[in-house]
């Protein structure tokens, strides 16, 4: 415990230095954390002198000179918000009804019977990650059944302090086949016809998050035919809509599936890959429930949380995304907008994978143009990767995820080139 300062020290102690103070050791068991596997690959690359260097971490989409993108529609909505000279008010504690209403409804479609019945509480958030804070506090006070939340094995890095910060223990299901870089489709449905009855499954709609591996249409229609047999909860995290295919619809017919097959769910939604709102925070969480009485309860309890976590989201980027949506040259511009990412992703998956076949790359590649949104599982093994950083400086996590926003039509010959060097 902290010695006590005698009080004919204490005025001076107010001009003295920092080490003639009282020592507090309030927190002397606190340990150094670990660093951010993500920052610390950014960080060494931004140390690199190579002038050929490739920074393969970040999950920020970048255009082909490798600079930040802000989309056409959201440069003439912020003009449009501007001229209106709007004021800098609080928000409501779940945000912007122009903004709520439409995000669910591009997840679900305009022709939602859930939501035509209103039986959707849904709010705005600080992005996904905010979406799924939230739900998290949600679950783990109210939720009766098992208190496991099963995650895909690999699953986005941070979904795992999410939940247990909220208090809720994680569990894993077989979802990747790293010998063939696909899905581990059968070990997945084993995995969850095992899981306990009225346990919370978490499941990427689109563009999963690092393998960029997804199921089809056919195996998301088994997935969601056993997690209804199984009475199991599905909290959908969806935050790459339109990003990965460039096909807003398409990209949520996991979701869809879902709703049209009977389930109660959850849903978080991101708007930052899809629109650039990076910095902005606009997300959403909905609970899909029984009937709108239930609805309405279950919105009462997720405003005290909210004012409890943060009181009332962002302003800013919800209007940015309200304009587009709420309005058709917008929203038409929007959707080419959304398009144009995603197509850059996928050519360059073809170019790179072309690349390292004319290369005389004995290995198969075509998991490379198989995963699709912004994050491919490479196969690379750590010993390979460290190599590839240390003699080619290409930046990327030692688990082999690279994000192909980092690779262009300019650098990806080195790329290919960096790959087959380490891989012979």
């Amino acid at each position: 415990m902290s010695q006590i300062c005698q009080r004919s020290l204490l005025s001076v102690n107010r001009l003295a230095p920092a080490a003639l103070r009282c020592k507090s050791s309030w927190f002397t068991e606190v340990q150094m954390g670990p660093p951010d596997a993500i920052l610390g690959v950014t960080e060494a690359f931004k140390k690199d002198t190579n002038p050929k260097k490739i920074n393969l971490g970040a999950g920020a989409y970048r255009d082909d000179n490798t600079k930040p993108y802000v989309l056409p529609s959201v440069r003439e909505a912020e003009k449009r918000l501007i001229s209106r000279a709007l004021d800098k008010e609080y928000s409501t504690i779940i945000g912007i009804p122009e903004f709520y209403n439409k995000a669910i409804e591009l997840a679900l479609g305009p022709s939602s019977q859930r939501l035509k019945a209103k039986h959707n509480a849904t709010v705005q958030t600080i992005s996904g990650t905010g979406a799924l804070r939230v739900g998290a506090a949600f679950l783990s006070k109210f939720w009766k059944g098992n208190r496991e939340v099963y995650l895909p094995s690999p699953s986005w890095g941070n979904h795992v302090p999410i939940f247990e910060h909220s208090g809720l223990s994680v569990k894993r299901y077989r979802y990747y086949n790293a010998e063939h870089c696909n899905l581990d489709f059968n070990g997945m449905i084993e995995d969850l016809k095992k899981i306990p009855e009225s346990s919370i499954v978490l499941l990427h709609a689109c563009a999963h998050n690092p393998t960029g591996v997804d199921p089809s249409h056919e195996q998301w229609r088994e997935i969601s035919k056993v997690v209804k047999d199984r009475k199991l909860y599905p909290f959908i995290d969806m935050a790459y809509q339109g990003f990965a295919t460039g096909d807003v619809d398409n990209d949520a017919f996991a979701v869809r599936i879902f709703e049209a097959d009977g389930h109660d769910f959850c849903l978080a939604q991101s708007f930052a890959k899809n629109m650039g709102l990076y910095g902005e925070r606009a997300g959403a969480y909905t609970v899909i429930c029984s009937d709108q009485e239930e609805a309405a309860r279950v919105m009462s309890q997720i405003k005290i949380l909210i004012r409890a976590l943060y009181s009332n989201p962002p302003i800013h980027g919800a209007r940015l995304a309200a304009e587009i949506l709420n309005n058709d040259d917008l929203r038409s511009q929007w959707l080419k907008d959304v398009k144009v990412m995603a197509d850059r992703i996928i050519d360059v998956r073809g170019k790179l994978k072309a690349n390292l076949e004319k290369l005389g790359s004995s290995q198969n590649w075509n998991h490379i143009v198989d995963q699709i949104g912004m994050f491919c599982f490479t196969g690379l093994k750590p010993e390979q990767v460290d190599k590839l950083t240390k003699e080619h400086s290409v930046y990327l996590t030692r688990d082999g995820r690279v994000s192909m926003a980092g690779v262009t039509s300019k650098n990806v010959d080195y790329l290919a080139e960096s790959i087959h060097a380490v891989t012979k």
